[in-house]
């Protein structure tokens, strides 16, 4: 599994900088997301703000990804690359950012309606949310990564929605992957011994159909194999004895400010 580190009070404040870009960010993201509008230039706003407020994308030139965004519509579950696809009414996108401030990451995803939507897919984003939530609720020190793993399965599974198993959470800090591989499906009481100071990110994603995956022909795009439709929800956070603590949320002050 390798180690995991445990971060320092200096290196949770940068990551918090970060992980404040990043929620800016996809804030935007929400606000622009409208039928006709292309994920290209959603990218495009995406790099520009990254850049603006001092950081650099994560993902872009990641093992070779061309993008700012991951942006991933309908039945694709991550990496969806943008381009001149636009989006239409009734579209679900799941839009995953990253950023990097002061060699520190942060990496969060939400999936956005595109105009009015049937609702089953209103239910599948809700309950990914829940999934999330659940697996953050879980997240407290002396406690197993199972345990959280655990509690987003059991999430899904109330809603009635299926866990896709092959991708999942990770480990983040001075890299955007790093240890642990973390499931959203799994028994309780196993795994990693969490430690306050551990910084992770959660990502449950949920299908309407089978956990099935396959590649497109770009070797990014994950979709369903059924070409059921899925929904992605990611937080960054760090572990404290009283609970998870989120690291990518919208800061009071601008980054320039906190890093003062």
């Amino acid at each position: 599994m390798g180690m995991v580190p445990r971060r320092s009070e200096q290196e949770l404040a940068t990551m918090r900088t970060a992980g404040g870009i990043v929620a800016q960010v996809l804030q935007e993201m929400e606000r622009l997301v409208a039928p006709g509008v292309t994920t290209g230039s959603l990218d495009a706003v995406a790099e520009t703000m990254i850049r603006d407020l001092g950081g650099v994308p994560s993902f872009k030139g990641y093992l070779g990804f061309p993008a700012t965004i991951c942006a991933s519509i309908n039945e694709e579950i991550v990496h969806g690359i943008p381009g001149e696809r636009r989006l239409n009414e009734g579209d679900i996108i799941s839009i995953d950012v990253g950023a990097i401030w002061q060699g520190y990451h942060g990496d969060a995803a939400i999936t956005i309606a595109v105009g009015e939507i049937q609702p089953e897919l209103r239910m599948l984003m809700h309950a990914t949310q829940a999934a999330l939530e659940a697996g953050m609720a879980a997240v407290r020190a002396g406690r197993r990564m199972g345990d959280v793993s655990h509690a987003i399965e059991r999430a899904a599974r109330a809603a009635g929605c299926e866990v896709v198993r092959e991708y999942g959470g990770h480990g983040i800090g001075r890299a955007m992957h790093e240890p642990p591989r973390i499931s959203n499906w799994g028994p309780p009481d196993v795994g990693l011994r969490l430690r306050e100071g551990m910084t992770f990110c959660l990502e449950p994603m949920l299908t309407l159909g089978g956990y099935a995956t396959r590649v497109l022909e770009d070797g990014w795009t994950v979709v369903t194999a059924d070409g059921s439709p899925s929904a992605h929800y990611e937080h960054t956070l760090t572990v404290t004895k009283n609970g998870a603590q989120i690291l990518t949320q919208v800061p009071v002050q601008g980054p320039e400010e906190e890093a003062r």
